[in-house]
């Protein structure tokens, strides 16, 4: 209990930021996978090491979500089945290829760069008129399983990417996307997990300091709270949304500018 009350007195920064991002995310349906590691790639640490981070910070906020949305019936499981089929096992082989420092780097800028651009576009993605297309089951399979194998290798749920090509097609109605989100980010957050600790503890390289991921989990956990009641009631998605699009996109550029100039 002491060493995890040293950790929140020495990386007071990094805890104060994953709480505004746990609270405004879970504020609007999503996990903060991007944000978590746009912030824990500034601090130093191994890359292996915030990956694991980001994902299991990833799982405790989308969890109590998933569960809401399912006590309250918003789940589909007929098209939530077909997303998901393929992206479980994607997501874990994206999780246990290893990847080099520079490539992990490279492809984390241009993702948190992707998903900034997918953050500011958010608002006009949107389809309130509740026009519901009918969809292919492979179709959704292919979708789920190339955002799923991306997600475990960069060390985020999806959400980000998922959600807007959900309602882009005309997936369903806008609180089953945000279900449908919610469940995808956590089973690949758990699939990735597992893929990267199988992959770097068979050969001794998954360093991992818990003191620091239990405080981070503690973090997001009550963060997450606060935000998934707060929701749009008290907070602007659309704003929340932007101004993160702005911060991600900003980290997403200084890292390629790093690692592709440089």
């Amino acid at each position: 209990m002491i060493e995890i009350l040293e950790v929140f007195l020495h990386y007071w920064e990094i805890i104060v930021l994953f709480f505004a991002v746990s609270l405004l995310y879970a504020s609007v349906g999503f996990g903060g996978g991007s944000s978590y590691l746009a912030i824990l790639a500034l601090t130093g640490l191994s890359f292996i090491q915030f990956r694991a981070i980001a994902l299991l910070c990833n799982i405790v906020v989308v969890s109590g979500g998933t569960f809401i949305f399912i006590k309250n019936g918003y789940f589909d499981w007929r098209k939530i089945i077909p997303l998901s089929m393929i992206s479980v096992p994607l997501a874990f082989l994206g999780g246990y290829i290893k990847i080099s420092q520079a490539f992990f780097f490279v492809l984390l800028g241009s993702t948190l760069i992707i998903a900034a651009v997918l953050m500011w576009l958010s608002k006009y993605l949107v389809d309130n008129s509740g026009k519901i297309r009918q969809q292919s089951v492979v179709k959704n399979s292919f979708l789920g399983g190339g955002i799923g194998f991306v997600s475990g290798m960069v060390g985020i749920g999806g959400g980000v990417f998922l959600s807007p090509l959900l309602h882009l097609t005309h997936w369903d109605t806008p609180k089953k996307i945000a279900a449908t989100s919610s469940f995808f980010i956590l089973v690949n957050s758990i699939a990735g997990l597992l893929g990267q600790y199988f992959t770097h503890h068979n050969n001794g390289s998954f360093t991992f300091d818990s003191n620091l991921a239990i405080a981070l989990m503690i973090t997001v956990f009550f963060g997450g709270q606060i935000g998934s009641r707060l929701g749009a009631r008290k907070l602007s998605p659309f704003l929340i949304k932007r101004v993160t699009a702005v911060l991600i996109a900003i980290v997403g550029l200084r890292i390629l500018w790093k690692y592709l100039i440089n």
